[in-house]
């Protein structure tokens, strides 16, 4: 995703962001962790019948991040949604009509990110990144405050974990231009109640320059 793309993606949704939250929710790069979510061949490689063109736009961005927060030592939490054989996939399964397991080599994380020691990878079954995994210890351990949300797809997993993390009192930052969905239209509503309620939407070029200082 372009840069001119983000920078519009700001205008179009400054009317649904009050001074009083950029004043009060601040980013403070030491306290904050990157969480890149469901990144995965399935998403990501036109073979998958899950393919999704516009997650190819966000690959630079999101590998961007991925090395800074590396570089600084900050903590990066890749999120891999499979299933076990013998989980119940629940309404996702009744919703989509399709499952992706653990032992499907298109669940695995795509080689544009190499999952490195140091990182962490939480396996999730349903949209929220939070529901049934350890990821609040993760980030409660790291002395975590602020989530940085990339990753696929915008209005499904990355807009529920944002919410549960908004729930579970974490600030919670949104990269506007490095999330992907199915289409523009979605990706945009889903950006403005995001941003109306529970986050903070941000350029990848903002939050570069942000570690950097």
């Amino acid at each position: 995703m372009g840069e001119d793309k983000g920078k519009k993606l700001k205008k179009l949704l400054a009317p649904y962001l009050s001074q009083h939250r950029i004043e009060n929710v601040s980013f403070i790069p030491a306290e904050s962790a990157l969480v890149v979510i469901d990144m995965q061949r399935y998403f990501l490689e036109p073979a998958s019948h899950a393919f999704i063109p516009m997650a190819t736009e966000i690959i630079g961005n999101v590998r961007n991040l991925v090395e800074e927060y590396r570089r600084m030592e900050l903590p990066v939490v890749f999120t891999k949604h499979a299933l076990l054989r013998s989980e119940s996939p629940g309404m996702m399964a009744s919703w989509w009509g399709d499952n992706l397991y653990v032992d499907d080599e298109m669940s695995a994380i795509s080689p544009e990110f190499r999952v490195r020691e140091g990182d962490a990878l939480v396996r999730k079954i349903r949209y929220n990144a939070f529901a049934g995994t350890d990821l609040e210890g993760v980030l409660r351990r790291r002395g975590v405050r602020s989530v940085l949300i990339t990753g696929v797809m915008t209005h499904l997993c990355c807009e529920t974990t944002a919410r549960e993390a908004f729930v579970r009192d974490f600030k919670v930052f949104f990269a506007i231009d490095g999330t992907a969905t199915q289409s523009d239209d979605l990706h945009v509503a889903s950006l403005k109640t995001l941003t109306d309620g529970f986050a903070i939407p941000v350029t990848t070029e903002e939050v570069l320059g942000w570690l950097r200082e």
